[in-house]
């Protein structure tokens, strides 16, 4: 399969010409029209500071259905002790350039580039980039951002500086979800770390076309989410 060049027009080639890889496309740019149409279409950018904008579009997808999100007996406890305040959309900045600041410090490199933190900071501006803030002693301690479409939420990146403050905001996001009928969180590939939480594969036709039907089918829930 060849990897398309993509030109100033917002259209990308159907997600199923990706290659094994998952690479789909390369170009364009991360305006929040052509990052509307890639995730409705479940293609997301991926890429690192000296590379151009690359688009992707896996087989399997990793997903983690609300119902079947497992909360540890340990993470029980946590919850319990209310030893995090979560919020909806209060940090939004500061969330997405915390994941970045992690895995920087981790040596694990960062697709959240100078771009990537403007174009996010724009879709969140439109109302469809959300994020939940873990605060622990009035300091940010974790959290987590994505974009959500139609009954979707497609988990981009999360962080934690005090432990188990990420999986904290995931809880309350996965409460938040259910509450409002939520079909799915995209959890893009595959980590062990998300399959102990009850994300598992399916495969990329499966997750196109629930995705499909749930953007078209579902109003998406815009502006600042509120708990």
């Amino acid at each position: 399969m060849p990897i398309y060049q993509l030109s100033d027009d917002i259209i990308f080639p159907p997600p199923e010409l990706a290659i094994a890889e998952g690479l789909l496309a390369v170009g364009g740019d991360l305006s929040v029209e052509r990052l509307l149409a890639a995730y409705s279409m479940g293609i997301f950018p991926w890429y690192s500071d000296d590379e151009p904008i690359m688009w992707w579009s896996p087989d399997p997808r990793l997903v983690l259905f609300p119902e079947e999100f497992h909360r540890s007996r340990s993470l029980k406890k946590l919850l319990a002790k209310n030893t995090f305040t979560i919020t909806a959309d209060q940090a939004f900045d500061d969330v997405i350039a915390a994941c970045a600041k992690s895995r920087t410090q981790n040596n694990e490199g960062t697709w959240i580039v100078d771009d990537m933190l403007h174009a996010y900071a724009q879709l969140h501006k439109a109302g469809f980039a959300h994020s939940f803030e873990a605060w622990h002693d009035g300091n940010l301690a974790g959290g987590l951002y994505g974009v959500s479409l139609g009954g979707i939420f497609f988990g981009e990146s999360m962080f934690t500086i005090k432990s188990n403050a990420s999986k904290a905001a995931l809880s309350t996001l996965i409460d938040f979800l259910q509450k409002n009928s939520f079909d799915l969180i995209d959890c893009q590939v595959t980590t062990s770390h998300f399959e102990s939480l009850g994300a598992r594969e399916i495969p990329r036709k499966k997750f196109l076309k629930t995705i499909n039907l749930s953007i078209t089918n579902r109003p998406t829930l815009k502006g600042k989410w509120v708990l």
